[in-house]
């Protein structure tokens, strides 16, 4: 068995709120600016490969007002993580510490990962990594799967798909993928262990 993890709500604990709500105090305006400027719509554009400079210079056109909070939001990425989930952290160890294959597969944009891999040193225990931005395409589309089943050498049966998105899981099983859908990253490892014998 194999296992493909996703990153974003399995690993890290990831929500723009964190950073703004010490930005934009009033709380609707921090609302309609979450919800109707820099929204998920907006951010998966650049996790499919859109350039930052063009994602901003795009939205400050339809909201020149918001400018200013615009140009924070990637500028300040990483400090949108909350936390990193130690449960996984920790499976993931116990699952190399096995010798058992583990692979990411997840949206990002390749310019705000840069600078991960050095500060979140786990991510170095995965046998390979697959940014969305990288590859110009984004979960749920089956081709982003079938890249990570030919990069990765996995057979879809035999590997256990891991995220926190249910479109991602049901994505993944329509192509034969075993699955868990992440709700609870404190139970990680209780899912994980129905699929290993030790």
């Amino acid at each position: 068995m194999k296992f493909l993890f996703d990153l974003g709500g399995v690993f890290f604990d990831w929500n723009p709120r964190f950073f703004f709500k010490n930005i934009i105090e009033d709380s609707n305006k921090l609302n309609f600016f979450l919800t109707n400027v820099c929204n998920d719509e907006w951010n998966i554009k650049q996790d499919a490969g859109r350039s930052v400079k063009e994602a901003e210079e795009d939205l400050i056109k339809k909201y020149p007002n918001y400018s200013t909070y615009i140009k924070l939001y990637y500028l300040n990425h990483h400090k949108m993580i909350i936390k990193t989930f130690d449960s996984s952290i920790m499976a993931l160890k116990e699952l190399k510490k096995n010798k058992i294959s583990c692979f990411a597969l997840s949206n990002w944009s390749s310019e705000t990962f840069v600078g991960m891999l050095e500060e979140f040193p786990f991510l170095d225990d995965f046998d390979d990594i697959i940014i969305s931005g990288d590859v110009k395409l984004v979960k749920p589309d089956a081709k982003i799967y079938n890249l990570a089943i030919k990069k990765f050498s996995l057979i879809p049966e035999n590997t256990v798909f891991i995220d926190d998105k249910i479109e991602n899981i049901q994505a993944a099983e329509k192509l034969e993928f075993k699955t868990i859908h992440l709700t609870d990253p404190f139970k990680i490892y209780e899912e994980i262990k129905r699929y290993l014998n030790f």
